[in-house]
This record gives C-alpha cells, sequence and structure tokens, in this order.
C-alpha cells in the first residue's frame, strides 16, 4: 500500500536451488517470521529512482535494524546471480557476511553489486508496481514522504516453472522447483517462492 492506497501485485520466484539459506531466511520473515517479527506491517523505507526499492527491516523499520534466522546477521552465500537487469530480488547488506532480514529490488541492472549482494529472486508479475512505488516521492534521505506498507504476507500453491535471471540477455535459465509462498505486500502483492529442495 502507498499512502493507505492499495496499488496492486507483486509476484516473485525465490532460487531455493542456488541460495537455499537466504531463502529459507525470507520464507521465514513472509511466514511466521521469529519471535512476532516478520515482513507484515513493515515497510519499503527506502526507495532511489533508478536503482531499487528496499525494505525488510523488521526490527527498526527504517534499515537500521537487522536480524535472520541465523542470528544477528548471516554471511553471503552466494554470488552466482548476477543484477543483470531490472527485478532482481537481492539481500541488502552493511557489508561482507551482514545479512539480515532486509532485501531490495531492483530497478535497472545494477552490476556494480554483483560479487558484494546475494541475489536471491526476481519479480516475475507485478513489475509496474515496482516501478510505481520506484516513483513515490522522497527526502534527501531517500525516505518515502507517504508510508509504502507491506500489508500481509502468505503461501501461494502454484506449479513449477522457469524464469530468466534477465529479462535483456539469455545469461541462464534459472529452473527451481516450486514450492511457493505468497508474499502480499501493502501493495497486495503475492511473492511466488521458488525452491529446490529445501526443507522448510
Amino acid at each position: 500500500m502507498i499512502d493507505n492506497h492499495p496499488v496492486g501485485r507483486i509476484v516473485i520466484g525465490l532460487f531455493g536451488d542456488i541460495a537455499p539459506k537466504t531463502v529459507k531466511n525470507f520464507i521465514t520473515f513472509a511466514t511466521t517470521g521469529i519471535a512476532g517479527k516478520k515482513y507484515a506491517g513493515t515497510k519499503f523505507h527506502r526507495v532511489i529512482k533508478k536503482f531499487m526499492i528496499q525494505g525488510g527491516d523488521i526490527e527498526n523499520g527504517d534499515g537500521t535494524g537487522s536480524i535472520s534466522i541465523y542470528g544477528k546477521y548471516f554471511d553471503d552465500e552466494t554470488f552466482e546471480v548476477k543484477h543483470t537487469g531490472p527485478l532482481i530480488v537481492s539481500m541488502a547488506n552493511a557489508g561482507k557476511d551482514t545479512n539480515g532480514c532486509q532485501f531490495f529490488i531492483t530497478t535497472i541492472p545494477t552490476p556494480w553489486l554483483d560479487d558484494h549482494h546475494t541475489a536471491f529472486g526476481k519479480v516475475v508479475n507485478g513489475e509496474a508496481v515496482v516501478f510505481k512505488i520506484e516513483q513515490t516521492k522522497t527526502d534527501s534521505d531517500d525516505i518515502p514522504f507517504v508510508p509504502v506498507i507491506i500489508y500481509d504476507s502468505g503461501i501461494l500453491p502454484t506449479e513449477p516453472f522457469t524464469i530468466s535471471d534477465n529479462t535483456y540477455d539469455a545469461w541462464a535459465w534459472i529452473k527451481a522447483t516450486c514450492v511457493p509462498l505468497g508474499f502480499s505486500f501493502s501493495i497486495l502483492a503475492i511473492f511466488h517462492y521458488m525452491m529446490k529442495q529445501l526443507d522448510v
């Protein structure tokens, strides 16, 4: 929801075969959470036009918090998926091996993030919603003037499917068996979680 107005649905595929630890962490916060803390009710607290939208701070809600199912932080799992296009979902961090609960969605290719941030998913539907959030007006610290809230999260069954990591070039086809999950953004977005051999 942007300023208390639903704006649509986002659907994301998660690459559980490539980054199972990162995906499991994300799924936990999208569903049960830990100690009563989960993505539902949190904000996209940072929006940078022609770059990315960032959210998922279940601790403080402003980008200063960090928590994971493995402790305050967990290590960078993989850099296999590159930030070769928009709509890549990746872990936000404060440096090497400082992954927690925060994530971001790119709105342009961001190759300078390769080997620094673990990319673990891609938006496969609701692209217009991502770009609508990207257009939200912000202050000089990239904080939206109006709240952009993750409304709810949950599971949404679907059939297994294959997606590319990049709309623009054929780096590879990432195959993932889907034990999906719905992540209903404030925007009432639904995330399909794509996992392979992931015990959740």
